[in-house]
């Protein structure tokens, strides 16, 4: 027996066909009609086996409530995010992200490429269970031309509904070309021309989109990861296993290594030594471009709990004020509309320039770095080493029987506060429990790795002894 998926930080999860299923899926665009109310919603997918079937089926379920759909074939999330705001409709994105290609998931966002907010997905959740338990057939009944209109049937989309047809999927064949005009917009026509990038597009959604911008922007492109085939999306490559890029970087001699995850809101990057840069130190180099450019409102980030002590500490020396939400980017892009910002982000690599797009967008995020570069003649290394200075971290998940109950153990706080003195302000320590899964996640930062993982060890001792280790 299959559990129901849910929403979590980042749209429904689930494994594809087992537990995110056509039934479920189809159920999930009828009640996302009735709740968000659209007339019109676009859909794009990643690369991943499941996601044809799986578009199909919400696309379905929406027509079943009568909104017409746009149709944007594979498309990266931030590039369906664009595609939203520019036809000033609802969207649905099927892709689970960095996970397997076994796993699938759909994101929801509202008018102009915006994130549903939490409530929203409640109500989403709780009409989706209204649908399925028992099911609801009342849906608009075509019928011919020269039929007599009856009494239109109390409904939430009572103007669709009179007009009692079911919506339309139509293709989008501009979808691509136009998206990548949008990228390319960002910088000057030939502006790398002279640079060897090498690109990791996790076999996923940005593997014909990036090169492409890039390219277009003259610069010289290696690809790595770049052969889809709808099981190889994230295996062993993309943002969260950079290797292969490095390797590429190094062997070829370019310049920067961009990777990215299967649907393409996230980078992580190489300098020309194969050194990772991740989300805290790019966040850091466009905070400083930013600021010095005059472009930075209320000379603020946004960033969540996990990002750097030491990215803290380079942004007080600058002057520049450090807002922290939980993790998640959906609770740094509450922020970061409700201050009016333009930057924040997390250590992931998910970061949002709210001036150039509504979502996190790995190719935007790899351009802006490109164009730091470019303005500056300076290294991605040289421009890391003037950033900030990166405190050793050290993570440990630890396996309990309650997650929840973190708050309420007494002897784990009192060894928090053990090791915050000890530390003396040269670190940090982060404790919470996990909403996907069944560990409390530690969380060290030292002026050492081996002080980190020393005081790590001893916080996760703790923890697994108080909260009875699963």
């Amino acid at each position: 027996m299959h559990h129901r998926p849910t929403f979590g930080t980042d749209g429904m999860r689930g494994r594809a066909n087992t537990e995110l299923t056509p039934e479920l899926v189809l159920a999930l665009g009828r009640a996302f009609a009735r709740v968000q109310r659209p007339e019109r919603c676009v859909v794009g997918r990643d690369t991943r086996l499941s996601g044809t079937m799986l578009q199909a089926a919400f696309q379905a379920g929406l027509c079943s409530e009568g909104v017409d759909v746009v149709d944007l074939g594979v498309m990266p999330t931030p590039g369906v995010a664009w595609w939203s705001g520019e036809m000033g409709c609802a969207a649905a994105v099927v892709s689970a992200s960095h996970n397997p290609f076994y796993d699938n998931g759909i994101k929801l966002f509202g008018l102009a490429g915006v994130k549903l907010p939490d409530a929203l997905e409640r109500a989403v959740e709780a009409e989706l269970e209204r649908l399925l338990d028992p099911p609801d057939d009342l849906r608009p009944a075509s019928r011919m031309p020269d039929d007599v209109d009856p009494e239109p049937a109390p409904h939430p989309r009572d103007r669709r509904w009179s007009k009692g047809q079911p919506g339309v999927v139509v293709m989008e064949p501009a979808a691509a070309e136009r998206y990548v005009e949008h990228l390319t917009g960002v910088l000057e026509q030939g502006c790398l021309s002279g640079l060897k990038i090498v690109l990791d597009t996790a076999n996923g959604a940005t593997t014909w989109l990036a090169p492409a911008a890039l390219r277009r922007l003259g610069a010289e492109i290696i690809q790595v990861a770049a052969e889809p085939d709808g099981l190889n999306i994230n295996d062993g490559c993309g943002s969260t296993h950079p290797e292969e890029m490095v390797e590429a970087v190094l062997a070829h001699g370019a310049d920067v290594g961009l990777a990215f995850d299967g649907d393409g809101d996230r980078l992580i990057a190489s300098d020309r030594n194969g050194r990772l840069v991740n989300g805290d130190e790019t966040m850091a180099i466009l905070a400083e471009d930013l600021a010095a450019r005059g472009l930075l409102t209320g000379s603020c980030v946004v960033v969540t709990v996990m990002t750097n002590l030491g990215f803290h500490k380079a942004m007080a020396a600058r002057g520049i004020k450090v807002l922290q939400t939980d993790v998640g980017d959906r609770y740094v892009l509450e922020v970061m509309e409700r201050e009016g910002l333009v930057l924040g982000g997390e250590q992931s690599g998910h970061i949002v320039q709210r001036h150039l797009a509504g979502t996190g967008d790995g190719i935007l995020t790899g351009l802006s770095l490109l164009g730091v570069m470019v303005r500056s003649g300076r290294s991605l290394g040289d421009l890391v080493d003037d950033s900030m200075q990166r405190f050793p971290q050290e993570m440990v998940n630890v396996p309990v029987q309650d997650p929840s109950s973190l708050d309420g153990a007494r002897p784990v706080w009192a060894t928090v506060e053990e090791v915050h003195a000890e530390l003396d302000g040269q670190g940090r320590v982060l404790l919470r429990a996990s909403g996907t899964e069944k560990v409390v996640r530690v969380m060290v930062e030292a002026s050492s790795a081996r002080l980190a993982k020393e005081m790590a060890d001893r916080l996760a001792s703790v923890v697994a002894a108080e909260l009875e280790e699963a």
